[in-house]
């Protein structure tokens, strides 16, 4: 565990590989924590740095009372690259951390080597859609939305077996005021047009029972940037490198191999 310090907000971040060896940055999704790539990390290729982190108002990171944008989320990750001494890295973002390395590659792309995006979209639902969840959560609770929201992350395999319960109780102790503000971000975030203009390695990772993020919807923003392939894990939602490590990490290993290593 080691702390970082980014703009007064104290964000954790864990990382394991060679200190030297080239970094590859995750993002986690709305409601998790960094321990969301437990499962597919051990399949990953060696010799590299891998590098997660809470993001604000999540798992051990502090909960600050404003700053809520993806930009300055974006933001909080060039402090981990810059507080990490990483240099340009492969960014994975999975969901509202994809939007992240989207908001990262295009402010600062010296950063960001590759990109990967995973179950995510230039522009995710609509503000009233998420106006009506913010509003539902702030008087109700996350413990009240849990049965909904496992349902759009998980297909139906995982979605019956006794380890779901294990992230309903990881979405239901995230605090909510840093659930709220990312919700906040991600309904204020429309990041198409820029998103258009990268030209970099990409990757984009869809899963065909994703309630959240379908794979049509990662598909287009796969088609904005140019020579992007779009993969869709059959029988998986929301977050497959939870359900099917195996198959995230053959997705992700290939491109890894051929993007990160300097």
């Amino acid at each position: 565990m080691r702390a970082v310090n980014a703009h007064g907000v104290m964000l954790h971040v864990a990382e394991q590989g060679p200190q030297n060896a080239p970094a590859v940055l995750f993002a986690n999704s709305l409601g998790t924590d960094l321990r969301l790539w437990d499962a597919v990390l051990p399949l990953l290729p060696d010799g590299l740095r891998y590098v997660r982190y809470d993001k604000r108002g999540h798992g051990l990171s502090s909960c600050p009372n404003d700053g809520w944008t993806i930009d300055q989320l974006a933001r909080d990750a060039e402090a981990v690259i810059d507080a990490l001494d990483l240099g340009a890295v492969v960014f994975v973002g999975l969901s509202i951390g994809g939007m992240i390395g989207q908001q990262l590659a295009a402010t600062r792309p010296d950063l960001v080597r590759a990109l990967v995006l995973s179950n995510t979209a230039a522009k995710m639902g609509s503000p009233d859609i998420w106006a009506a969840r913010i509003a539902a959560i702030s008087a109700d609770g996350l413990g009240a939305m849990e049965d909904a929201i496992l349902d759009r992350w998980f297909g139906p395999t995982f979605r019956h077996s006794a380890n779901a319960k294990l992230w309903g109780a990881m979405l239901t102790r995230t605090p909510r005021a840093g659930y709220l503000g990312c919700c906040a971000a991600i309904a204020a975030a429309d990041l198409t047009a820029q998103t258009a203009t990268l030209r970099l390695p990409a990757l984009a990772i869809a899963g065909d029972c994703d309630g959240a993020s379908s794979p049509d919807l990662v598909a287009a923003t796969a088609r904005l940037i140019p020579d992007t392939p779009c993969h869709v894990i059959k029988g998986a939602g929301h977050l497959p490198c939870v359900e099917m490590p195996a198959a995230y990490a053959a997705i992700l290993s290939p491109f890894l191999k051929e993007h990160a290593y300097v």
